[in-house]
């Protein structure tokens, strides 16, 4: 029979850490200090004690927490020595029939890392769906993180020791994320299409309009009717709109939704797991046959990134009467305009200006996303609250200095660009760390012409900035303009600068964000308020109606943008129950 948080609740002392015996390789000591906080409230709640234990016990405990786990493929295996729980997840994994050429690969990688590291290599073989990973997955992840700074690596391993506990308690306590299972594959599947030359390559890249593109759109269409939604539509600009009405014929809806488009050779979840979470919750609403105060209405935006045409957030933004119609004209790199582009997939671009939203007709706007970023995987946590979207400045710059030789110019008389820029730099990086949540960035950097043997006479840079609030985020641009000056001047230079990018911060709508807070708590999770560094659709749905944010932590220390963006059906499963919890507050909060 699965074990019971009342069982662990009411359990003496002992009892209690027999029954978690296990979770953590030969570690008692961290199932004894967690349990000083029962009553655990859930599942995660439990799971959470036990990470914080290992957080706060210092490198050596976490060392010899690591050392504790056996080598993959290892002596442990051939010796037939490995607990039962490492048994069944090695050969769940496939590693316990290796072939000799990959039994021969992993003992080097064994040898490689640990001689590296001075521990063992950490990998939770039964992954982010818990079904198991291929043994070429394992291998390739084995060789990618030998690559890792020391630091990294420890916390890497520490993150993947968490995930195979994780794993262990849902087990032992009978513990399916079911619909988190759903979901995940949901992803897999749409991440099927992508665009040419990408495709081939195994890469996934979906651009606005594309083949590809229109087929997510087709896909997620067909899942959203087969969920229960009572219309489906695929509008003008090509987002996929489903409605699920709600109990009155005069009910107002909740908006709700992210986007499908991809960066390219970008990940699985950015966006779409916005788009798929409220999708389950709509069907499990429409297998219970109920109906709520008010409607639901997802919408799947068809493009955010900015990856085929330089125009941005063109699904969010028509909802809001923000399409600007010289769009059209804009050329892709084959010189496809965008009005070519949306007749080719039939889209009526005479209806786009019908597509405004009436904000009086709905409650707010909520947005799920992964966080792309490490903090809530640091912490341990599975949830974040978003306070703000960052508000943020873009700049394209030109350093104009003198090009020299680089053996005769003594270095009191150069006038370097190039070095001039990176001063700058250093300064950004001095002066948005002292604001907190403040950040800044010169991510173009270029010297046009430039030689190995020659001084640069000119350099090319870019400028982000971004902070939780406007007012922050303008202090910090006066301050690396006025730096920028006094760089230039000092050392006889000049400079041209064009701001190409201006948007507002979106602090969240203080009810709604409690409405998340009040949910994630429900969950037996710590409510950590994080502000979002990147801009995301639910920032322009801001300028017309209240909205608010949930962050899903990611793996891989949170990378995103990148084919390793991960998330795991735990975590998807917690997002579930996280927005199934708002829904009843609103719910409860709107009845008539």
């Amino acid at each position: 029979m699965p074990l019971t948080l009342e069982q662990l609740n009411a359990a003496s002392p002992a009892e209690a850490l027999a029954l978690l015996e296990g979770v953590y390789e030969h570690s008692p000591w961290i199932a004894e200090q967690a349990l000083a906080q029962r009553p655990f409230r859930s599942l995660a709640h439990l799971q959470h004690a036990l990470a914080q234990v290992i957080r706060t016990a210092g490198t050596d405990a976490q060392l010899g927490l690591i050392r504790a786990h056996p080598e993959l493929a290892g002596k442990a295996m051939v010796a037939k020595s490995l607990t039962a729980e490492s048994t069944s997840e090695q050969s769940k994994a496939g590693l316990t029939q290796c072939t000799p050429e990959e039994f021969k690969r992993i003992q080097q990688l064994n040898a490689a890392y640990n001689e590296r590291f001075g521990f063992p290599f950490i990998l939770a073989v039964r992954g982010p769906r818990g079904a198991g990973l291929a043994k070429r997955e394992i291998i390739d992840t084995f060789a990618r993180r030998l690559d890792n700074h020391p630091e990294f690596e420890l916390a890497e391993a520490l993150r993947n020791v968490h995930r195979i506990a994780e794993i262990r308690l849902a087990d032992r306590f009978g513990a399916e994320p079911v619909l988190g299972n759903e979901v995940w594959d949901w992803h897999e599947q749409l991440a099927f299409h992508s665009d040419p030359g990408f495709a081939e390559k195994g890469q996934l890249t979906v651009t606005y309009l594309t083949d590809a593109h229109r087929a997510c759109a087709r896909d997620i269409a067909q899942q959203m009717r087969a969920c229960g939604f009572d219309s489906v539509e695929i509008d003008a600009v090509g987002n996929v709109v489903g409605r699920y009405h709600g109990a009155g014929p005069t009910a107002r809806y909740l908006l709700t939704g992210s986007h499908f488009d991809t960066v390219r050779n970008g990940g699985k979840y950015d966006g779409r797991l916005g788009i798929f979470v409220p999708m389950a919750c709509v069907r499990e609403l429409h297998r219970a046959g109920r109906r709520l105060p008010f409607g639901i209405e997802v919408v799947a935006f068809a493009e955010e990134e900015g990856q085929r045409y330089k125009a941005t957030f063109l699904g969010s933004g028509a909802l809001i009467g923000h399409f600007n119609p010289a769009w059209l004209d804009q050329k892709d790199a084959d010189g496809i305009t965008m009005r070519e582009a949306m007749h080719h997939a039939g889209l009526g671009t005479q209806d786009i200006a019908k597509l405004q939203r009436d904000p009086a007709q709905y409650l707010g706007f909520i947005e799920v996303h992964i966080e792309q970023g490490p903090v809530l995987n640091e912490l341990d946590l599975p949830l974040g609250v978003v306070t703000s979207i960052n508000g943020g400045v873009r700049y394209i710059g030109e350093m104009i200095g003198t090009a020299s030789h680089a053996g005769t110019t003594p270095m009191d008389r150069r006038r370097d660009a190039a070095v001039a820029v990176a001063e700058l730099a250093l300064y950004i990086e001095q002066r948005a760390g002292k604001d907190g949540d403040s950040v800044g960035t010169i991510g173009l950097l270029n010297v046009p012409g430039g030689s190995i043997n020659v001084v640069p006479g000119r350099c090319q840079f870019s400028l982000d900035l971004r902070a939780p609030t406007d007012a922050q985020r303008d202090a910090m641009v006066h301050d690396v303009l006025d730096e920028l000056a006094r760089i230039a001047q000092r050392r006889g230079l000049r400079y041209t600068l064009e701001e190409s990018m201006r948007a507002a911060a979106a602090p969240s709508a203080p009810a709604l964000q409690h409405h998340w807070e009040r949910a994630v708590d429900t969950l037996g999770l710590p409510v950590f308020r994080m502000p979002s560094g990147a801009g995301h659709d639910a920032m322009k749905l801001h300028e017309i109606m209240p909205q608010a944010m949930l962050f899903v932590r990611g793996q891989n220390s949170g990378i995103s943008h990148n084919p390793l963006e991960s998330t795991t059906n735990n975590d998807i499963q917690l997002a579930i129950d996280a927005f199934t919890h708002v829904l009843h507050q609103l719910a409860e909060e709107h009845q008539p």
